[in-house]
């Protein structure tokens, strides 16, 4: 019995979809990747549990991923299961966000401050204008950033000085064999562009985060100022999958990039942004190979010149 039968004959999902040979290049902003053998959107916690249990009793790969705006696809696509999370929710405690706010320490000193608990499939852009209209103040500079909370856990996400560690309190987990705990913030052990989640086999379900109160039109101000940056310095005009590279200890990657004369230079239907020297663009038709060949030529070249080892921020998914 080949996978397409076992999953249909075993997997008895609640709400969530499943799709066979599932092109990637419909669920990455790189618009790249071959087909997912079988590809899951996981609506339920109870039908990701039922995943991982039919995953480990018939010893079938299992791959997770957010919304795909990180993540390079290969061309061969994905064997075994490949699970999107899209659990949904967004949950004040207490009545209204007005009446909850109270005296309590988060960080280094007491703030009045605001509790929410969102899905780890809520993509930012949702929570930020959820916040806007709570008036709730601290998520502005990630607003813009394209993915889902999960994957801004999972990499720690960050913009304009702020990062996604900054605002968690806890995040409830579950690990390959179907077991969940809640974790805290240090429990995450967050680094730049890093969490305990590359390191260990754990699944975000949902995050509980922390805000102030603040004044909506000052919130908008703020959203509306980043979203201009980020039209303005990042070649939004075009698919990608954010920054390409980390950014190096004492350097800004970047930087090195354009100093080598790279910006424009392509590899098939991959380039160098014109517009940013830290992205990597699909000019169209653009395939995994060609983005693996840009990198790699990137990173010789850099290395040749500056005598820097520059790292890929994007997660490469496949076989």
């Amino acid at each position: 019995m080949n996978l397409k039968e076992l999953a249909q004959e075993n997997l008895k999902l609640n709400t969530s979809k499943i799709y066979f040979d599932e092109p990637m290049s419909k669920h990455t902003t790189f618009k790249i990747g071959g087909p997912a053998e079988v590809f899951i959107k996981v609506e339920e916690i109870e039908d990701l549990k039922q995943i991982i249990e039919f995953t480990n009793t018939n010893q079938i790969p299992l791959t997770i991923m957010g919304n795909g705006s990180n993540v390079l696809v290969l061309d061969s696509g994905i064997k075994g299961i490949t699970a999107k999370i899209d659990i949904k929710k967004f949950e004040f405690f207490g009545d209204t966000p007005q009446k909850q706010g109270s005296s309590q320490t988060f960080g280094e000193c007491p703030q009045k401050y605001v509790e929410i608990t969102v899905g780890a499939g809520n993509k930012n852009i949702e929570i930020a204008q959820e916040l806007l209209k709570q008036e709730l103040t601290g998520f502005e500079e990630i607003a813009g950033i394209p993915g889902t909370i999960g994957g801004a856990i999972r990499m720690n996400a960050g913009a304009h000085g702020k990062e996604i560690k900054d605002l968690v309190k806890s995040v409830l987990v579950m690990d390959y064999n179907g077991n969940i705990k809640e974790m805290n913030n240090e429990e995450m052990q967050f680094e730049y562009r890093n969490s305990i989640l590359s390191k260990e086999k754990i699944i975000v379900l949902e995050a509980t985060l922390v805000f102030q109160k603040g004044n909506k039109e000052e919130i908008q101000n703020k959203m509306k100022k980043y979203q201009n940056w980020r039209r303005e310095k990042q070649p939004l005009e075009y698919p990608n999958a954010g920054s390409t590279f980390k950014r190096g200890d004492g350097f800004i990657t970047a930087q090195l990039i354009d100093e080598c004369g790279l910006k424009g230079y392509n590899v098939g239907g991959a380039e160098i942004s014109t517009k940013h020297a830290g992205f990597v663009v699909n000019k169209g038709g653009a395939t995994a190979a060609d983005v693996i060949a840009l990198t790699n030529y990137i990173k010789n070249e850099v290395y040749n010149r500056f005598n820097k080892k520059i790292e890929l921020e994007i997660e490469i998914l496949g076989d």
